[in-house]
């Protein structure tokens, strides 16, 4: 595929996913802590499994009261959707033990604290159990922090490294090379122009035919 392959599918769902950025914006601006919470967990759920049964079983727990309240049990069941549910379901109780309704701060309060988006990210990886810098990039994406960062998933490794952006797809991403990758696929984005928040969307398009969370 050639750029101008590439620049054709981001004409087509721009409007898409200006729609999206601007539901993910309102969740930070106006959004209730459950929905902060809501989105911190979904991303939890995410690696190694398709985001749709990630949400999928996000939405599952929502219905039957359990994100909030659920015991280890109860939600493990609702996770047999996505793959490691015996961690996933730990990690999520650990976070919304340490992070929802705590007294020490909210997690909007404690992610306003650091005044660079890349502090954030530092303090979520540091903090959140299960997240990478990957997961730690697609949670603040996804309550409209996203500007400056890239989510480098499976996807947009693949891609970066079929557009030759990157001459290979690293076997484990450190701090460092994260960076690296992630000033690249900025640096690509610049050239084709195409916002590099908006690139994330049309690379993971190319490889799922939508645009999602």
């Amino acid at each position: 595929m050639k750029t101008d392959e590439l620049i054709h599918i981001y004409k087509s769902i721009k409007s898409d996913i200006e729609n999206q950025l601007v539901n993910f914006r309102r969740i930070w601006n106006h959004g209730t802590d459950e929905e902060l919470f809501i989105e911190l967990a979904f991303c939890i759920l995410t690696p190694q499994s398709k985001a749709r049964s990630g949400w999928q079983a996000i939405c599952n727990l929502k219905k039957n009261d359990l994100i909030f309240t659920g015991n280890f049990s109860k939600i493990n069941r609702e996770l047999n959707i996505v793959r490691f549910k015996n961690k996933k379901t730990e990690f999520l109780i650990n976070a919304r033990d340490k992070f929802y309704k705590n007294i020490n701060g909210s997690l909007r309060e404690k992610l306003d604290a650091f005044p660079s988006i890349y502090e954030k990210r530092d303090w979520l990886v540091r903090e959140v159990k299960g997240y990478g810098f990957k997961e730690a990039s697609h949670f603040l994406r996804n309550i409209g922090l996203g500007d400056e960062i890239a989510i480098l998933d499976r996807h947009i490794l693949k891609n970066l490294k079929l557009f030759n952006v990157i001459e290979e797809i690293p076997k484990s991403i450190t701090r460092k090379n994260y960076f690296d990758i992630e000033n690249k696929l900025k640096a690509f984005a610049g050239d084709i122009r195409i916002p590099a928040d908006h690139l994330d969307f049309v690379l993971w398009y190319k490889e799922a035919g939508e645009v999602f969370k």
